[in-house]
């Protein structure tokens, strides 16, 4: 007989097992019926239907009580557990959709956070103070899928299959040199760059330049041999320029404060990079936490070109 009850197919579902536990938490199929906005006869050939399936009697009923046998009993005890879980899942899976709450992890390049993000998460993260940030800090692109990432901030190539990629700015970036090496103030194209110590902001490798009266274009790869430092934050190229080691291409976001305090030149001011373009990047807003979709708006609102 045991063997026969073990390798017998059940086929009642998970949601007969559900409705015969929500009968018993209301104790009336009446209550149940109505919670569940589901028609008495319904629900009552429901149970039925599952205690022919176990063959076995979970429920004593009259017109006005349910009782529990023994059986039922055991089962409700058992599924107890099971269906309290169901429901502390649905409400935390719901207030994913509703709350202003939770981790957000993000990557982004350093010298992006150092010049606005940073302070924009602080400001959001006040705004929202049952909302956390997880940031991970590189100038190189690291995975996103692989680690996890929700939004992603990135410059120049944004292209990630199934994922949103929101242009926030464009950055301008200009040649510049020390104010004190007056030998490279006179240049005037950027074939004589070949001549010249040169100072590399990681990883940018090509530096895209155009003539802004002509609308000439010129691409230059700075090689091995005049490459005097190369360095991935763009705060100690800056420095760099300023310190007479060689001619950058920084953006002006460096740039401009260097030349206003007289360290640092613009230099071939008729030509300038090709604007670089910053990405907001994540997936499709449809399914996404409530703190992602506010922490999507806040940066658009507050941090875009318009």
């Amino acid at each position: 007989m045991i063997g026969y009850i073990s390798n017998m197919k059940l086929n009642y579902s998970l949601d007969d097992l559900r409705l015969f536990w929500i009968v018993v938490q209301k104790a009336s199929f009446t209550k149940a019926a109505s919670d569940l906005g589901m028609p008495l006869s319904t629900l009552s050939r429901r149970i039925n239907h599952l205690e022919q399936t176990l063959q076995l009697r979970l429920l004593n009923r009259n017109a006005h009580q349910i009782k529990l046998t023994g059986t039922g009993q055991l089962y409700f005890d058992r599924c107890d557990a099971l269906f309290n879980e169901f429901e502390s899942i649905s409400s935390e899976l719901l207030a994913e959709k509703r709350e202003a709450s939770g981790k957000i992890v993000i990557a982004a390049p350093n010298n992006l956070t150092k010049q606005w993000l940073g302070k924009a998460l602080n400001k959001f993260m006040l705004l929202y103070p049952k909302i956390k940030i997880d940031l991970s800090l590189s100038n190189n692109n690291i995975d996103i899928i692989d680690q996890s990432i929700d939004i992603a901030f990135r410059g120049g190539e944004s292209a990630i299959p199934e994922w949103i990629a929101r242009p926030l700015y464009q950055q301008q970036f200009i040649l510049c040199a020390s104010r004190q090496q007056k030998q490279w103030h006179t240049l005037k194209h950027p074939t004589e760059l070949s001549q010249l110590p040169l100072i590399l902001g990681k990883p940018m490798r090509c530096w895209k330049l155009i003539n802004a009266q002509s609308e000439e274009m010129f691409e230059y790869e700075p090689s091995s041999e005049n490459i005097q430092f190369s360095v991935d934050d763009v705060r100690a190229v800056g420095q760099a320029v300023a310190d007479g080691l060689g001619v950058a291409l920084l953006p002006e976001f460096i740039a401009k404060p260097l030349i206003n305090e007289g360290s640092v030149k613009q230099i071939m001011s008729d030509w300038v990079g090709h604007k670089f373009p910053i990405y907001m990047i994540y997936r499709d807003r449809s399914n996404q936490p409530y703190r992602l979709r506010l922490l999507i708006d806040f940066i658009i609102k507050n941090y875009t070109e318009h």
